[in-house]
């Protein structure tokens, strides 16, 4: 690796010791009683339209995003840009359920789609589930986090070996452990407004001063291969790349909003009608999205890939060292430090709502649930507190002793796991018509056939249909959940007819999903 690039690295450690105070300060922002896990765990649902625009754009538009996009236009070309309709789709997602959700959660206390599921369908096997799926799903998440953090910490020319090596990662989890514990979810919600500023001041400072140096967009397109700038045109009797990239964009869409780590953003909100505000001031992030996959043919143009200066870097980060390879290429070495912070703050931020959104899950929905079914509100809070401390230690062990690569393969199989709860959580939102057991089996089917195919697929996250001599590449988990609701679909009136289902199984009423 490179040389020690100190003004960088000077200006990264002082912006983290800026947040690091901040996530510090935030525990009296907005002061509430933070032995109460509604207080710590939700902010107190208290966060207006401008402050849950930056904390759900901080939790979705992660450092992982910031360096994986664009490294996958690098490596794949055009493919990469399905993430720009995929985060359009969500908005009019967010818009229909959303609002409903948070209505019915503020109005029975619900903290977590668990607890939603639970007061809905009565039947607890279903919210373990789903409580389940969402934690399992977001702790290689959290492990992704800090593979972007570890990639922008090497381009600094921060290495070695053993503990040298790791001490960086061991420290920020220190920190993100320490503040997140102390402050819980205000800590990232006032640190996401920092981190979204120097991530727009980034990515626009990129797409303006990168294709100057260039020469502009005509050669820098010029200069991309011809097979990334456009998606190969399918053969006979297959939807080839077409279908991957429709179905990557719906699949992911419909997915995106079940993190346990959206849902506690949302959750975070004053109103329903915030909600609603951000359905449509969210998709800013698209168009910023947009310009960071940009950067990823940036890089192809500046040719980083073949600079012997970056061969260590690319050697051990592969494609994602695209971004950091171009930075340090095209600007001076103070704004690559605040760039850097940018994406290095980018992994607290999501990484500490994760870990929050687990231990709310643990805390309400097994530990409440299963083993201490009368607990103080100190004693819940004080359990997810530390059931906080032991996700994120968890990631940190997997992705200092595991091969990054593992982390990105359970990363997607989460994306395909997670989906599988929409019909309990989604069509929660609208019906009760699901029979509850059959949601439960319609989960498992799609959980099982969602692996098996992963599995047969070399763990990537398409899969190959062949129906009516017809080759149908997509998303596996767009796939999955198809067959997760035509099993709920043909089950429910079995189920029904079978078994007569109480009325005050379900806690909510109608008027329960409005103002």
């Amino acid at each position: 690796m490179q040389d020690v690039n100190w003004t960088a690295l000077i200006i990264f450690v002082l912006l983290f010791a800026f947040i690091t105070w901040l996530g510090f300060a935030a525990a009296h922002w907005r002061r509430g009683d933070l032995d109460l896990l509604h207080e710590w765990g939700l902010g107190g649902r208290r966060f207006g339209t401008v402050v849950t625009w930056f904390l759900i754009g901080g939790d979705l538009y992660t450092a992982y995003t910031f360096i994986a996009v664009p490294a996958l236009a690098f490596g794949a070309g055009a493919i990469a840009f399905f993430a720009v309709p995929y985060t359009i789709v969500i908005y009019p997602i967010l818009f229909l359920v959303f609002p409903r959700l948070w209505y019915v959660c503020h109005k029975h206390g619900y903290i977590t789609a668990g607890d939603f599921v639970r007061g809905r369908f009565g039947n607890r096997w279903l919210a373990l589930a789903v409580t389940i799926t969402g934690i399992v799903a977001t702790m290689p998440y959290i492990a992704l986090q800090l593979v972007g953090l570890q990639v922008v910490i090497g381009a600094m020319g921060v290495s070695g070996s053993g503990l040298a090596a790791d001490l960086p990662l061991i420290i920020a989890f220190i920190i993100l452990a320490a503040f997140t514990y102390s402050s819980g979810l205000r800590a990232p919600a006032s640190i996401a407004i920092v981190k979204d500023i120097l991530i727009y001041i980034t990515a626009f400072a990129a797409v303006i001063v990168i294709p100057i140096e260039l020469g502009g967009f005509g050669k820098i397109f010029a200069a991309v291969p011809a097979p990334k700038l456009l998606l190969a045109t399918p053969g006979p009797n297959t939807t080839g790349a077409y279908g991957v990239y429709a179905t990557l964009a719906l699949g992911s869409a419909l997915a995106l909003f079940l993190y346990p780590h959206s849902m506690t953003g949302i959750l975070s909100a004053s109103s329903g009608r915030a909600v609603r505000r951000n359905a449509a001031l969210l998709p800013g992030y698209s168009f910023m999205l947009g310009l960071l996959a940009l950067v990823g043919f940036f890089a192809i143009a500046a040719g980083v890939g073949a600079l012997p200066e970056y061969a260590a870097g690319f050697k051990q980060f592969g494609n994602n060292f695209a971004v950091p390879a171009l930075f340090l290429h095209s600007f001076p070495s103070w704004f690559v430090g605040i760039a850097f912070a940018g994406v290095g703050i980018g992994a607290l931020v999501p990484a500490a709502i994760m870990s929050i959104a687990a231990a709310n899950l643990y805390t309400r929905n097994i530990h409440r649930e299963f083993i201490n079914q009368n607990p103080t509100d100190k004693q819940e809070a004080q359990m997810a507190k530390w059931v906080s401390l032991i996700v994120k230690f968890g990631a940190l062990v997997f992705i200092l002793f595991v091969p990054t690569q593992y982390a990105i393969y359970l990363q997607l199989l989460g994306g395909i796991w997670i989906i599988q709860t929409l019909p309990s959580v989604m069509l929660g939102a609208y019906t009760r018509w699901p029979n509850d057991w059959a949601l439960l089996i319609g989960w498992a089917v799609g959980i099982f056939a969602g692996t098996a195919m992963a599995i047969a697929a070399n763990l990537t996250p398409t899969y190959v249909l062949h129906i009516g001599g017809w080759a149908l590449p997509g998303y596996t988990a767009f796939y999955t959940v198809i067959l997760n609701l035509v099993v709920v679909a043909v089950l429910t009136p079995v189920f029904n007819a079978i078994r007569a289902r109480p009325a005050a199984l379900d806690e909510t009423v109608a008027s329960d999903y409005f103002a």
